[in-house]
């Protein structure tokens, strides 16, 4: 009973992730349901496990899962269903600036007003997580090479800092990411 009282909480959030990366998998709308309910109980999971950037980009995906929808559902050519696409290589850098500048003000804040053990890696999953839920929301490809990379390293923070079940997860998450990749590659419609 010990083990549920201490685990239970990341084992249902566990649990909610695996659907979510389903849907993900599947290019799903569905996966913005899961994209609400699931950060909204991380806040807390998150919070209380000292990773104070990862608790707040929780918060952050939530608002960003109300804009994912409507932008999948509404976001296309005459506001119809938005399609899967590659990021153009301006978007690429703009995508790539945006990381380092949440990075920077990201770990700023936790050396500063926090007592994260982990600021570095907290600050850049973080920021990269930051740009890749928007990059998700677009339909880019590239999003899962953002959290490939993400997911790599949150297996490493989520060992550290005791979360055990989540970091089986994201291991897990790393492999479906690039099995992600390869069926959103195929799925991608190209402009001219």
């Amino acid at each position: 009973m010990e083990f549920l009282t201490e685990h239970g909480l990341e084992l249902f959030t566990t649990f909610l992730g695996l659907i979510y990366l389903y849907y993900e998998y599947k290019a799903s709308i569905w996966l913005w349901l899961l994209g609400i309910i699931m950060p909204m109980i991380d806040i807390y999971l998150f919070a209380t496990s000292g990773m104070y950037a990862y608790a707040f980009i929780s918060f952050v995906f939530v608002l960003v899962a109300v804009y994912g929808v409507l932008n999948w559902k509404f976001g296309g050519k005459g506001h119809s269903e938005r399609l899967i696409t590659h990021m153009t290589f301006k978007k690429i850098v703009r995508y790539l600036l945006a990381t380092a500048v949440i990075f920077g003000i990201t770990y700023q804040v936790l050396v500063t007003f926090t007592d994260s053990e982990v600021p570095v890696m907290d600050s850049f999953t973080t920021a990269a997580s930051f740009v890749g839920v928007f990059a998700l929301a677009y339909k880019y490809v590239e999003q899962w090479l953002v959290w490939i990379v993400v997911d790599l390293i949150s297996v490493i923070l989520f060992i550290h800092q005791g979360l055990p079940f989540r970091a089986a997860l994201y291991a897990f998450y790393v492999f479906v990411a690039i099995q992600g990749y390869r069926k959103w590659n195929r799925m991608a419609v190209t402009f001219r």
